[in-house]
């Protein structure tokens, strides 16, 4: 075309079903020209030679359709998927905040036209009367009662049913809704399903449906809207201090606290971006989410992509606690360990709260379970008394090293046998003889639980330089609960002698730490 754009070709897109390539999307140029969808690739291309054909990314579809249930929860928390091109709005309770139900409907449809979508929405009292009419109809608005009239002339494969059920009923003449109303339900559960009648009946609201939304309502929500785009990330973090005021006031009149706070960013041209930070203790403090929310965009080392702007910022609060009163000294401060609490929120942040952690005491001897790492986050409200350890003088050895070497590196020793520490052992390629030692400590896994892992003889050793080792023994010379034969059983006593003759079974040693 001379002095413009070649015009463009028509559009579709295909997937291979019932063994062929069929249509399952055209544009609106390839329906005019007699293309629809179920026509097999083949004949499409015989009909439109300059077809534009494209295979169908199921799983590029699926995180569109993700992406676009994240852009509508603008409009209420309660989106669910109806896939594969669909989703479900619970407006109850919403409408009244856009100016009732119409002018929502109508923003939202223009909103996803200026992104490109092609869109249509359909309002309802029940949850199957408004995805049959949004596919098989029209934008349109069905007053309070008025389902039945509203898709008595949609077609029947508008209540999702399986193609072959539709077939089975358009071969007895019921083509439309219409047809079904008022039919005896007996015989239509009996030749074509249950599934039938339940359909109907939760279109016509005389059955129950209920929502399953993709996220969980928020506790507590505070949003603003803008009619300027906000672009740049000082403003976003006081939009983010201002609505943590809001919110604040809210959970002091509960007496509760923040524990899980999410600021959503939502974008003029449909991205949306979620902030998650997480606290140890309940937070209400304005001025410490913004600068958690700051800890966090550092952490994960990127701005915050604002492309044109976004044009609505919402703060939530996802979990929440109860939140006491803080105990206060004579001069009326709160408590030291309030500045601990806030160092691990601020390394939260910026690291993740999954990795501050802080060890807790186990239900366990063996050393490598006597301590539990767990987020510091969530154990901020343990006492960590760790048994054993009151009382011990000051002059008394140290019962642990404070080097661990988890999990333990084997050694080659020679020891006396059978209760003997270590005359000289062998690690990392490098040989010690063992001056001083002490032990043996035997701890013994939990049997009760039905663990059978042997036991340990643990030694604290000393070599000629002075360094010191921490060492065990796994297991026992002639195996661990070996019972004597009885004196007067012939049988039982040659065949322990055959045993005294037979090699003993011989530990193991590993090295588990050093001492200072």
């Amino acid at each position: 075309m001379r002095g413009g754009a070649m015009p463009r070709p028509p559009r579709a897109v295909y997937a291979k079903l019932k063994n062929a390539l069929r249509l399952t999307a055209v544009d609106e140029s390839a329906e005019k020209r007699g293309l629809h969808a179920g026509l097999t690739l083949a004949d499409a291309r015989a009909r439109v030679p300059d077809l534009d054909a494209s295979e169908q990314d199921a799983l590029a579809d699926a995180a569109l359709l993700e992406a676009l249930a994240d852009w509508c929860d603008r409009y209420t928390p309660l989106v669910a998927l109806d896939p594969p091109d669909g989703l479900l709005l619970d407006i109850s309770g919403c409408a009244h905040l856009f100016g009732g139900e119409a002018v929502l409907r109508d923003d939202l449809v223009g909103r996803l036209e200026k992104q490109g979508f092609a869109a249509r929405a359909a309002i309802a009292g029940t949850l199957a009367a408004a995805a049959a009419l949004a596919r098989h109809g029209r934008n349109t608005l069905v007053p309070a009662g008025g389902e039945r009239e509203a898709i008595a002339p949609l077609p029947i494969a508008a209540l999702r049913l399986e193609p072959e059920c539709v077939d089975g009923l358009a071969q007895v003449g019921l083509r439309n809704i219409a047809d079904l109303i008022g039919r005896p339900r007996a015989p239509l559960a009996g030749r074509f399903g249950l599934v039938v009648v339940t359909r109907l009946d939760e279109a016509l609201g005389q059955a129950g449906e209920s929502l399953s939304p993709r996220l969980m309502p928020p506790a507590l929500v505070a949003e603003r809207r803008f009619a300027e785009a906000v672009l740049h990330r000082d403003a976003v973090l006081q939009v983010v201090g201002s609505l943590g005021q809001t919110i604040a006031e809210t959970l002091a009149l509960r007496g509760e606290g923040a524990r899980l706070v999410e600021a959503a960013l939502f974008r003029v041209d449909g991205v949306v971006t979620r902030i998650r930070v997480g606290t140890g203790r309940p937070l209400r403090d304005p001025a410490l989410m913004v600068r958690l929310f700051d800890e966090r965009l550092k952490g994960t080392e990127t701005e915050i992509d604002a492309g044109f702007g976004f044009d609505l910022i919402r703060l939530a609060v996802l979990e929440s606690a109860c939140d006491a009163p803080r105990q206060i000294d004579m001069r009326g401060r709160v408590r030291a360990d309030e500045s601990v609490d806030v160092l691990i929120d601020r390394l939260g942040a910026r690291l993740g709260m999954e990795n501050v952690t802080r060890f807790l005491p186990g239900n366990s001897h063996l050393p490598e379970e006597e301590a539990i790492a767990v987020p510091a986050a969530l154990a901020c409200e343990e006492a960590l008394a760790w048994p054993g350890t009151a009382g011990l003088p000051a002059h008394a050895p140290p019962a642990r090293p404070i080097r661990f070497l988890s999990p333990a590196e084997p050694i080659e020793t020679l020891a006396e046998v059978p209760e003997g520490p270590p005359i000289r052992f062998r690690w990392r390629k490098v040989s010690y003889d063992v001056r001083l030692a002490e032990g043996p400590e035997r701890i013994a896994p939990p049997w009760w639980q039905g663990d059978t892992r042997p036991p340990r003889d643990y030694f604290r050793v000393e070599d000629a330089a002075g360094r010191r080792f921490w060492l065990f023994r796994e297991g026992l010379y002639g195996g661990a609960g070996a019972a004597d034969p009885a004196p007067d059983d012939a049988a039982n006593a040659e065949g322990a002698a055959e045993a005294d003759e037979a090699p003993l079974p011989m530990p193991r040693w590993y090295m588990q730490g050093l001492f200072p």
